[in-house]
């Protein structure tokens, strides 16, 4: 059951508003006062009353679901600003700024949208949302594909493990056909890709957003990956839920473009394409769990589309604040959260149509205006301490990649950035759950804070689902920065009340009825002690590379470790 269940963790599609900023004069509820009594030396720590104050001004109607680019966004910036005021700390942005802007574009494929392949003259048709689902991430309003496809395995490149499944392939105009996950996903014990990326534990070569990435980066105009629910974590309906639609940040015209086209292929319709194309999609499976496989290109077989698209323009915003250090004042400490949810959709079976993200993420917001409270209230850390609440992860972690691609501090001087996102609500637990085990040292630090709470940590139990890439943190990851994540559905915690049964139960009952739903909302019946801890572990944390000159590293294997490295030079 909560296999099932944990497969729906990754949905990340939004709903929005267009044409408007966030950052707006309109008048927010009555904000809390998290700064009263701050001096009040009974006050320095995480309270679980203002975390549940917090969140209920944020779930409530007044906010509308907190989707970008709509008065309820604009609300919520106003609100986090208000409170960061109130705490005495300085604005985060550039030149005195609270905010760091987010230009958004909102795609949408229309219907009807014919694509298909052709197999020796052949046609088979797909339809969206059943055999396909396909979007664009580029502001264009048609698009007219006729291509070759290249089956390219995997589509790993990663020097470091002696692997490259593209070998010679030249990949300019044509479209790539991709399997999801890594090439040991499946591996048995006996063969060649075994433990080359990790067993089980997914890694970034496994995520589809690398897929793309690499597609574009070697000239292809599409890039398709196979859908299977085990491997992609989750299942088609997920995949296809928002059928063409897709969000981006705007891009600066010097960054290079990403595929004209991307999304899922349906394992039904991938099947029968390589049927008649003279090929087995489970023999090519064994192949492309291979370090010999090359990427080939498959004979007189094109994709065809034919698309017509609608593009809106959404204005919206980060909010940053900083805690200046008060000897190394250049180097930063980073702790966010995510600030938007879903908004307004279709009405639920009691009407209800706001999607109000008490949990995720407004808990993990109170969380950081929480740690920025305490923190505040003592003496000041050796190290800035940078606090920052993203917009737009709902939508594919765009808030944070737009600040990573044009960020305030310098990347090589950001310490480590420590992200909350999805915090349990049923009371105190013996452990804390790590996402992505084997990736820096910042690890330590988490077991070392946990200790001093009687605590210990448990790494995730699905690891092959890949909740590393798929929070806020990942943005700055991936440009090297050491990160620690907490996100509660990872695993189920073992609860002081009913251990390991109870927090998957906890698990299984979010996951299965309120996330990314109506019912995800602030309730008087939360026991927020838990969640409090996990918090404090970051408090924790904080304090400790504060006053520190240490640099957190990225452990051996990390796929990450690298970038940090050539940052660092």
């Amino acid at each position: 059951m909560l296999h099932r269940i944990l497969l729906f963790v990754s949905i990340v599609a939004g709903l929005a508003g267009c044409g408007v900023a966030d950052q707006d004069p309109a008048t927010a509820p009555d904000a809390v006062d998290i700064a009263t009594a701050a001096a009040d030396e009974s006050t320095a720590k995480i309270d679980t009353e203002r975390l549940s104050a917090i969140v209920k001004v944020l779930a409530s109607d007044d906010f509308e679901g907190r989707a970008p680019g709509t008065p309820g966004g604009r609300k919520t910036v106003k609100y986090l600003i208000g409170q960061f005021e109130d705490l005495g700390l300085e604005p985060g942005g550039k030149n005195g700024s609270w905010v760091h802007a987010v230009p958004l574009i909102r795609t949408q494929v229309q219907t009807p949208a014919p694509m298909n392949f052709s197999v020796g003259g052949a046609t088979q048709t797909l339809e969206q949302q059943t055999d396909i689902e396909a979007s664009t991430v580029r502001p264009v309003q048609s698009i007219a594909i006729d291509a070759p496809v290249v089956f390219v395995g995997f589509g790993a490149y990663a020097p470091e493990r002696d692997w490259d499944d593209y070998g010679d392939i030249d990949l300019n105009g044509k479209v790539a056909l991709y399997l999801v996950n890594d090439p040991d996903f499946a591996a048995a014990p006996d063969e060649p890709a075994a433990g080359r990326f990790g067993d089980r534990r997914m890694t970034y070569y496994g995520r589809w957003a690398y897929k793309y990435a690499e597609a574009a980066r070697r000239g292809a105009t599409a890039a398709l990956v196979i859908h299977e629910t085990e491997a992609a974590g989750y299942g088609w309906n997920v995949a296809s839920s928002s059928p063409g639609e897709n969000y981006a940040v705007v891009r600066d015209e010097s960054e290079s473009d990403p595929v004209t086209l991307q999304g899922w292929l349906h394992g039904d319709a991938a099947a029968d394409l390589l049927s008649a194309a003279g090929y087995d999609l489970d023999e090519l499976r064994v192949r492309a769990r291979s370090p010999e496989f090359e990427a080939f290109e498959l004979d007189d077989v094109t994709f065809g589309a034919d698309l017509s698209v609608k593009v809106e323009t959404i204005e919206s915003s980060n909010v940053l604040a900083k805690l200046p250090g008060a000897t190394r004042p250049d180097e930063i400490l980073m702790v966010s959260a995510h600030w938007d949810a879903y908004g307004l959709g279709e009405p639920d079976a009691q009407g209800r149509t706001m999607r109000p993200g008490a949990n995720d993420d407004a808990l993990g917001t109170a969380g950081v205006l929480e740690i920025a409270r305490v923190l505040a209230s003592g003496p000041a850390l050796e190290r800035s301490v940078v606090f920052a609440a993203w917009t737009a992860e709902e939508s594919g972690l765009l808030g944070s990649e737009a600040y990573a691609n044009d960020p305030v501090y310098p990347l090589e001087k950001t310490v480590a950035n420590l992200t909350l996102d999805i915090l349990q609500t049923a009371g105190p637990a013996r452990d804390v759950i790590l996402v992505g085990e084997g990736q820096s040292d910042l690890e330590d630090d988490l077991a070392n804070a946990a200790a001093r709470q009687g605590r210990v940590v448990t790494p995730e139990s699905l690891p092959e689902n890949g909740l590393f890439f798929r929070a806020d943190h990942f943005s700055l990851a991936r440009r090297g920065v050491p990160v620690l994540l907490i996100m509660a559905i990872a695993g189920g915690a073992d609860l002081v009340e009913g251990g390991r049964e109870a927090g998957d139960q906890w698990i299984a009952d979010y996951i299965g009825s309120c996330y990314h739903q109506t019912c995800d909302e602030w309730s008087p019946d939360w026991d927020l002690r838990g969640a409090a801890e996990d918090i404090e572990l970051f408090r924790i944390i904080l304090e400790d590379l504060g006053n520190s000159t240490r640099w957190p590293q990225w452990k051996a294997g990390s796929e990450f470790k690298a970038i940090r490295e050539q940052r660092a030079n």
